[in-house]
């Protein structure tokens, strides 16, 4: 007989709420029992209740975590500033881990997650949905057979909008991009980039309290140049600006024959562009779109579908999920690699050194 596995869910009405859809993804899993949902919002609960038809209802998760005894906890408000508590305390209660991105604000809480939870042989992947959409496994696949030629360089960007361009448009659009580009090229071994305000260089004046629950955070233009064990460079860049297109969010692979470049999410979109120059020619070669078929529900709900499917999988086979902690720690390590080299004014070497957050640090 098939497991049935115990979900309880935790949001935060007002603060991240519940995420791209974490709470209602489990109401198509047939082996799932919605047990409770927790949220310190008395009216935000009642509205959960009703959306994930779970049995009971918590304003304090920890209490929920006790009582319940779930197999799994699904994280999900956006904010992360309470991401490092949930999972300890899902660990702590041998609950595996589905959890909004992007992953905690810190590399130490990121590496004392995964110690509780390798102590314990749980699992916990992260929402980075991208990587479950069968277009970006067709598009490695291209780029495996040389459908570009060889693959030189990669090139990111963020929405850079007027409210969240530079250091927000890294932290919290910048995760989708920097894990794709691990999925395409491997780990990374070192990052130089700089982070500006106005214009100059960030300092501590510079530094304010983010939004989502980020913590301490700089800068509204930054330029990351990561280098891979492989050689191929990659490079993130992320400009406030009014006139920002949010066309932009992506990730572009160049190859010494063509170009590849696609959006983000488990629809995401791609094209092909098969002219060494980068540069369409005379209207003779153009952008191509890339296709293929998905299977059910295209947007959040589906990847998030996915997910819990990839999961449970690996619960079942003691295996690591798609989307593990180890790449959300990896994403999260280059995010902080930008500010730590602004810090430092020099190349840093992964993994890091410093585990806190580099713009508490500054001169």
């Amino acid at each position: 007989m098939q497991k049935k596995y115990r979900v309880a869910i935790i949001g935060r009405t007002g603060k991240g709420n519940y995420g791209h859809g974490l709470d209602t993804v489990w109401k198509e899993v047939t082996n799932i029992e919605v047990v409770a949902v927790a949220d310190d919002n008395k009216s935000g609960l009642a509205e959960a209740l009703e959306r994930t038809a779970a049995q009971r209802t918590y304003t304090d998760y920890k209490e929920m975590l006790t009582r319940e005894k779930p197999d799994i906890v699904s994280i999900s408000q956006r904010w992360i500033d309470q991401h490092y508590e949930m999972a300890m305390a899902a660990a702590k209660h041998d609950c595996h881990i589905y959890m909004e991105k992007p992953f905690v604000p810190t590399l130490q809480e990121a590496d004392e997650i995964i110690t509780a939870l390798e102590s314990k042989h749980l699992k916990l992947a992260i929402a980075h949905v991208t990587r479950y959409s069968p277009l970006i496994s067709h598009v490695r696949e291209m780029v495996a057979a040389g459908e570009i030629g060889e693959l030189v360089e990669m090139r990111g960007r963020g929405k850079e909008d007027d409210r969240r361009g530079g250091g927000e448009d890294l932290w919290v659009l910048g995760s989708h991009v920097v894990d794709m580009m691990r999925y395409f090229n491997g780990d990374v071994e070192a990052c130089t980039a700089r982070v500006f305000a106005d214009g100059h260089p960030v300092t501590k004046e510079d530094v304010f309290d983010g939004n989502e629950g980020i913590g301490p955070l700089a800068g509204d233009t930054l330029f990351a140049t990561y280098e891979f064990d492989n050689g191929i460079p990659g490079y993130f860049n992320s400009t406030r600006t009014k006139t920002g297109s949010p066309g932009r969010f992506g990730l572009t692979l160049y190859g010494s024959k063509g170009a590849i470049h696609m959006t983000t999410g488990y629809a995401m979109n791609a094209w092909i562009l098969r002219d060494s120059t980068w540069v369409p020619s005379n209207g003779e070669k153009s952008w191509e779109p890339i296709t293929v078929e998905h299977s059910g529900d295209g947007g959040h709900n589906g990847g998030n579908h996915m997910a819990v499917l990839d999961l449970i999988r690996a619960i079942e086979e003691d295996k690591q999920p798609i989307s593990s902690m180890y790449d959300a720690r990896a994403a999260t390590e280059m995010i902080v690699a930008v500010f730590e080299s602004h810090r430092q004014g020099s190349r840093v070497e992964f993994p890091l050194d410093n585990r806190e957050n580099p713009l508490t640090m500054l001169p």
